[in-house]
């Protein structure tokens, strides 16, 4: 009885085995579960700083995501660790490779502060935007033609892109969190704290959270981020207990910024039946008409632009720390990753979580012995057990949280070494590009500056021919997106609108 119950078992397992190619690889089954659990460890932070960035910003009609007037932050969790959750495993059997998705961060602000906010716009109409881009780049993977697009953005713009995102993103951390704040006097556009200095019990906990996260980093821990997170919000609970300072307010500024940290009340406030109600809410053309065609492509475009580069360097970055890339640095199942990928945009905006991509944090659980889709599997299959546990974002304020936006913000600003500085013709577009976005507050602002400028200066140059045609077309679509509204009044004048 015991041969005949163990022989079915280890067919089984030697069929995964070949699925997977784990042996082949150089792997066992005890890494790739390590390596799954490390991953899913490592980015799980997203589960608690989605919500916060998408679900606490009210759209062009005043409505929060979901449609209620107040923010719901366990519905966004929920939805946010269900499409990570089927994304890693779509490409843990897909491609069979070790990487994990889940909402993207610059794209998600994107979404929230330049998209969802314009007069009109509802969530359902960005998240349209969001599903539309994703097809798009989905037909330019399965033609081809993804690399075209890809050759045309000069390699420094690229750049300039994300370290523009990380500083858009670690300010609106240390916003939140009231570091910084609009003073009373408006004398100066922000100001350190209140009235010019450090004062309460919020913004300790947030500097603690910060300083923690940084500790870990600088030692190695593996999930310092939310390690950090969690040991704040565990601080946050117990000052609150202890000075019962509420929520911040105009009378009560040394308050928590959104959420007022505290005890779940009963066991369905930590485990409850996760509400999936966000999944479907999308309009896919329903923001042409409340902000037009021209402004619908351009959001769309630069939508695509923030996605589109990041997973073929992750991909390329993982396959190298996995040792998995071919002579010609290309990692296995190249389209399959691709595809599957473009398919997380789609998934992130039907499932109203914004955009989903692949996760740099993926090498941590291929540094801890990952090799294969088995463990992409296991990162998935924990952010499905993870949408039981939506409710416990309720307890964690914005100061607890924040610090993982500036750290996230510092790792995407040190890509700014590869830029050179030294060449004009790059630099000051790309300059542009990287100030803009946080100066302006919109990441779509960033991203046309960087893009006319670097067209008018290669034209002044007498090096138009260098420029790709794409490039061409997306300066003009960024001068008429800048120039909207002077255009539209000319139209009124001349009688062509109403």
């Amino acid at each position: 009885m015991t041969q005949t119950a163990t022989t079915p078992r280890q067919g089984l397992l030697g069929s995964v085995d070949r699925f997977f190619k784990i042996t082949e690889r150089g792997s066992n089954y005890p890494r790739e579960l390590r390596g799954g659990l490390v991953t899913f460890f490592a980015m799980s932070y997203i589960i608690v700083l989605n919500p916060f960035i998408i679900g606490g910003v009210p759209d062009g009609t005043g409505a929060f995501l979901g449609g209620g007037s107040e923010p719901n932050f366990p519905l966004v969790a929920a939805a946010t660790a269900l499409v990570a959750g089927v994304l890693s495993i779509l490409m843990g059997v897909v491609a069979r490779f070790p990487l994990a998705l889940a909402a993207g961060l610059g794209l998600n602000a994107f979404v929230a502060f330049s998209v969802a906010v314009l007069p009109g716009m509802t969530w359902a109409d960005a998240m349209g935007l969001v599903v539309l881009e994703g097809l798009i780049i989905l037909v330019l993977v399965l033609t081809g033609f993804r690399e075209a697009v890809f050759r045309a953005v000069p390699v420094e713009l690229k750049l300039a892109i994300s370290v523009g995102i990380g500083l858009f993103i670690a300010l609106i951390g240390v916003f939140n969190a009231g570091l910084v704040r609009i003073p009373a006097s408006l004398a100066t556009p922000l100001e350190l704290g209140q009235d010019g200095s450090l004062a309460g019990w919020p913004v300790v906990v947030f500097l603690l959270g910060l300083l923690l996260i940084a500790v870990l980093m600088v030692r190695r821990v593996k999930g310092a981020i939310l390690i950090g997170v969690v040991a704040a919000t565990v601080l946050a609970v117990v000052v609150e207990a202890v000075a019962d300072l509420g929520t911040r307010s105009a009378e009560n500024p040394g308050g928590w910024s959104l959420v007022q940290p505290s005890l779940p009340g009963s066991a369905g406030d930590v485990v409850s039946q996760p509400e999936f109600s966000l999944l479907g809410q999308f309009s896919l053309l329903g923001s042409v008409e409340k902000i037009g065609i021209v402004a619908v492509v351009l959001l769309v475009f630069t939508l695509m632009i923030a996605d589109f580069f990041d997973t073929m360097g992750t991909m390329v970055a993982i396959g190298a720390e996995a040792d998995l890339l071919d002579e010609n640095g290309n990692p296995p199942n190249t389209r399959q990753i691709l595809v599957v990928d473009s398919l997380g945009a789609v998934a992130g905006g039907m499932g109203s979580v914004s955009s989903n991509t692949s996760y740099i944090e993926s090498a941590a659980g291929v540094g801890d012995g990952a090799r294969t889709g088995l463990a992409s599997v296991v990162t998935g299959a924990l952010f499905l057990l993870a949408t039981l546990f939506a409710p416990l974002v309720n307890m964690v304020p914005y100061e607890a949280a924040t610090p993982a936006l500036v750290i996230v913000g510092f790792l995407m600003l040190m890509q700014v070494t590869g830029i050179d500085w030294k060449n004009y013709e790059i630099a000051i577009p790309a300059f542009l590009t990287i100030i803009l976005m946080p100066f302006s507050f919109s990441i779509a602002v960033g991203i046309g500056a960087g893009f006319v400028s670097f067209v008018a200066l290669k034209i002044a140059v007498g090096k138009a021919r260098q420029v790709h045609p794409l490039m061409y077309l997306s300066a003009v679509l960024f001068v008429l997106y800048f120039a909207i509204e002077p255009i539209e009044d000319g139209l009124r004048s001349m009688g062509v609108l109403g």
